[in-house]
């Protein structure tokens, strides 16, 4: 019983290696998110299949806890890469706020009292 832990562990850090290939290589950013989803997953496997080697059936808390991690980090930087930068709040990005700004400064330069002038 233990040969298959084994090959099935052998097979799950093969699988890392390619994922960890292809971030490094990956040509778009969505195929690095999804090889670093996919490294995070097989970990979780590896974590799991060591708890079944050892006995020590704890460890698959250890394994689901990283796996919610996992899903949240992969969340964070696909909204990363969506908006193309950090934001503190939840503001639209500049390419929208943009053109408002624009009509906004039209607006209040047409409603301006003539008299009125900005030292």
């Amino acid at each position: 019983m233990t040969e298959y832990y084994l090959v099935a562990g052998l097979a799950i850090l093969i699988a890392m290696a390619l994922g960890v290939c292809r971030a490094l290589l990956g040509p778009s950013v969505f195929d690095r998110i999804l090889a670093v989803n996919l490294f995070g997953t097989k970990a979780v496997l590896l974590v799991a299949i060591f708890a079944f080697f050892t006995g020590r059936h704890d460890l698959l808390d250890i394994s689901l806890l990283y796996s919610l991690l996992n899903f949240v980090g992969v969340i964070a930087a696909l909204r990363l890469v969506e908006r193309g930068k950090f934001f503190a709040n939840n503001s639209v990005p500049e390419e929208e706020t943009g053109k408002d700004d624009e009509k906004n400064n039209e607006a209040n330069a047409m409603n301006k009292p003539k008299g009125d002038q900005d030292a």
